[in-house]
């Protein structure tokens, strides 16, 4: 069971007003706000240990370091991986789709090669592989969708040739929240010997994720959506990858040995972990993660599909109402617009009633192309938020609704 009291008390934040009006924060789908275990962690940590991370000799680089790799296990357990060696630290999601396209075009990919996307990516699931392209012409074939924005799965089993060479899919949408079928299309995809890669940037912070049990090869998400630091991700992938894949970038963490003659490098994680990590970001994370496990990651998963159904139910009340994102089983995200108000204009009308809501494309231009509209209002779920805050939402939109 889900204590919202309690809950709603470790994150002080929710309590202030906006505009003289209570906050409501339903922008999750952008960030989270962290709990005070996650901000307690790491102030302590400034205080107390902080010394850079690996090879010091010294005391509090020593705990540290531990710090740092608990943290590794705390990320490795939490996503069943079968190992720390497959845990790789990054700033985010974006640099773990970016780290992925780059070493595995440069090692795997020609001329010609195919990546497989789906309409209702992330820009930053689509721009690292156009990069790609323009520099090895390598060629991005999109998995289309239908209008309720479910994946077209018989068009996707027909996209692959000799020349597909990865799939790379998000999870969970962010704009339509729906819950892709990233195992089945996992195992499409391995028939075929092709590896998958999965954006968990939507899914981690939501509901129970095991790669050992989707068995995709890559698998990236990001601290600061999970109730952790900014600035800080995760890039699993499977050893056997990880081993084959080139670096990324080159200095200190990653080498084992260097001469100007020859460079020999660490085996992963390391291999991809340039320079100083962000050692005092990796445990806010590994305490955000204890947070949310403490919750219970079903317990979660069911109070939030609550908050969204509960979300759909009240906003189809208002008159001109339309969503965008209906399949069945969606998950913490309700994008919409009413009528012919621009969703600029009701994102900010919203603001000024103490509603925090995002508006506009949210990174996902080619989907909107594909829904024939310039963007929407997007309010996103987590277990800290009611549906007394749901009815606000309601009564906010109708309030602006009467104006237009």
């Amino acid at each position: 069971m889900i204590d919202i009291k309690q809950i709603r008390e470790d994150f002080p934040i929710l309590s202030r007003t906006v505009y003289d009006k209570p906050l409501v924060y339903l922008d999750n789908a952008a960030t989270t706000q962290k709990p005070m275990c996650v901000l307690d962690a790491m102030r302590e940590e400034y205080l107390n240990v902080n010394a850079n991370v690996h090879r010091g000799v010294h005391w509090m680089s020593q705990q540290s370091t531990e710090l740092h790799e608990a943290a590794r296990e705390t990320v490795r357990a939490f996503i069943n991986a079968k190992s720390t060696t497959e845990i790789v630290f990054t700033r985010g999601t974006t640099e773990g789709l970016n780290l992925v396209a780059a070493t595995f075009c440069e090692e795997f990919m020609h001329e010609g090669d195919e990546v497989i996307v789906s309409t209702m990516e992330h820009h930053s699931n689509i721009v690292p592989w156009q990069l790609q392209a323009s520099k090895r012409g390598i060629v991005l074939k999109v998995i289309p969708m239908t209008d309720d924005g479910v994946l077209d799965m018989e068009a996707y089993r027909k996209m692959f040739t000799e020349k597909t060479k990865l799939v790379s899919v998000t999870h969970v949408s962010n704009v339509l929240g729906t819950v892709n079928p990233v195992k089945e299309m996992v195992s499409i995809a391995h028939e075929h010997g092709v590896p998958m890669m999965v954006d968990g940037a939507q899914s981690t912070p939501h509901f129970k994720v095991d790669v050992q049990d989707l068995d995709c090869d890559f698998f990236v998400f990001s601290g600061h959506k999970i109730y952790g630091p900014t600035g800080v991700g995760v890039l699993y992938g499977k050893e056997e990858w990880l081993d084959k894949l080139p670096p990324y970038q080159g200095g200190g963490e990653m080498i084992e040995n260097v001469s100007f003659e020859k460079t020999t490098f660490e085996r992963p994680p390391l291999k991809f972990e340039a320079g100083t990590p962000d050692y005092v970001a990796t445990n806010g994370l590994a305490k955000a993660i204890d947070y949310v496990s403490a919750i219970g990651m079903d317990n979660i998963a069911a109070y939030e599909r609550e908050l969204t159904d509960y979300c759909m139910k009240r906003l189809s009340e208002v008159d001109g109402m339309r969503f965008f994102g209906t399949a069945p089983g969606k998950d913490a995200v309700v994008s919409f617009l009413v009528g012919n108000i621009h969703h600029f204009d009701m994102g900010t009308l919203l603001d000024r009633l103490g509603i925090a809501v995002r508006t506009g494309h949210h990174c996902a231009q080619p989907l909107m192309t594909r829904l024939g509209i310039q963007g929407t209002v997007r309010a996103s779920f987590s277990f800290y938020n009611t549906k007394e805050e749901i009815d606000i939402l309601t009564e906010g939109i109708k309030r602006v609704s009467r104006m237009f």
